[in-house]
């Protein structure tokens, strides 16, 4: 139920968002959307490399392709060449007024740039300095280029997705930019509340994988069990999977003994509930092919959302296998405001619906007040008010630092 609305919870923040592509641009994404004002620094005359990315060629060509539009709305562009005197220092300006700077370059390039943790935080003491990399600001790997696919491979994320047929599989979204993304935005939201303020946050994707895969892990850590893919079928109990259906698969996860039998009763197979290959929890995962034949013989009958309805009323955890245009029109999508649309989008003669944030506050969804910018849509105003004249801006653009 909602409350009276309080502001934002990052209200007053100022973010420096020096990043590219996803990680990055993710995880400011989510302080956007919690209220901080988020200042998108962006290379001159190009931008973030995800403007040309997206599955629609002609947003791509305009410079607000599909990649790009997905995580930038509520975010300001400037533009500045860092490579150059005036551009180094207006983000230096721009630094002493920010509470947070977020960069996922290369190890180093930063301090080659002469624009560094320590240069930075000797301007700014309370700074928080992220930096978002594959692996990490140091270690043998640190210098290594990394994207997604690479890091879903190395962390062994591949190795065990997909069955014995398919693995190693790729996830279907970028999972290690998504999940690195989210670990920044929940470091800089702790780094925030540190009495000083001023630290530096070294985020790997790599190990912000790992960091998720805490039972994968524990099970060869503490049980010396060597992980290996196994489909749709969840390893910790049995039945507890994907079934097939009339028209498509139902995810079924009786976890406990009281769902289990609760499944055999609607379904009408009680005879199950008296075999000896399937009385115990161990019993029924060292035979869970031979008893997901069984349960098919019944679930094949009706649609997947018909039984998904029936289990969950009588307490069996249940779910139809959806594509993503299904959920998107699901009422429990549309009903609780998560999809956002921009109906004025600059440079764009279509309205756009992006994705918001995962949360509600007080029952109300955090929302952003502008959509994703054009390329350097702010540079003149936040320019000015970093104090630079009219004639001194226009120099700065002679000079190609903005």
């Amino acid at each position: 139920m909602a409350t009276e609305h309080r502001s934002a919870p990052l209200s007053g923040v100022r973010v420096l968002d020096l990043t590219n592509v996803l990680a990055g641009p993710f995880a400011c994404h989510q302080l956007a959307y919690l209220g901080a004002e988020v200042i998108k620094v962006e290379s001159v005359g190009q931008g973030d490399l995800a403007r040309n990315l997206g599955a629609d060629p002609a947003l791509s060509a305009k410079g607000m392709g599909i990649s790009f539009l997905a995580q930038n709305a509520g975010k300001a562009s400037l533009t500045l060449n860092l490579k150059t005197r005036r551009g180094k220092e207006a983000l230096e300006r721009l630094v002493k007024t920010a509470d947070v700077l977020v960069e996922n370059f290369r190890p180093g390039v930063m301090d080659r740039l002469g624009l560094g943790y320590e240069t930075l935080q000797a301007i700014r003491p309370e700074l928080i300095y992220c930096a978002i990399s594959g692996f990490g600001q140091t270690g043998p790997w640190a210098d290594r280029p990394a994207y997604d696919q690479i890091v879903q491979g190395v962390a062994g994320v591949m190795s065990i997705t997909g069955d014995d047929q398919s693995a190693p599989l790729r996830v279907g979204y970028p999972l290690a930019d998504t999940v690195g993304g989210l670990t920044a935005a929940m470091t800089i939201n702790a780094a925030l509340n540190a009495d000083p303020r001023g630290t530096f946050i070294d985020v790997s994707m790599l190990e912000s994988v790992l960091a998720t895969m805490g039972w994968v892990l524990s099970n060869y850590l503490v049980g010396d069990v060597d992980p290996h893919p196994h489909g749709n079928e969840n390893p910790t109990s049995a039945p507890s999977g994907a079934f097939q259906c009339a028209d498509g698969l139902v995810n079924i996860a009786a976890n406990k003994d009281a769902q289990w039998v609760l499944l055999a009763r609607h379904l009408g197979r009680d005879d199950l509930l008296d075999a000896a290959a399937f009385a115990t929890r161990e019993d029924r995962k060292a035979n869970r092919l031979r008893l997901k034949a069984e349960l098919e013989t019944v679930l094949t009958t009706r649609s997947a959302r018909d039984w998904a309805r029936e289990l969950n009323e009588i307490g069996v955890p249940s779910g139809p296998v959806l594509s993503v245009p299904e959920i998107l029109a699901h009422p429990q999508i549309t009903g609780r405001d998560f999809v956002v649309r921009f109906d004025a989008v600059a440079g764009l003669d279509r309205a756009v619906d992006l994705a918001s944030v995962g949360a509600l506050l007080d029952g109300v969804r955090p929302t952003v007040g502008t959509p994703p910018p054009v390329l350097s849509q702010d540079s003149n105003r936040l320019l000015t008010e970093l104090g630079y004249s009219i004639d001194e801006i226009r120099q700065m653009k002679a000079e190609g630092a903005t």
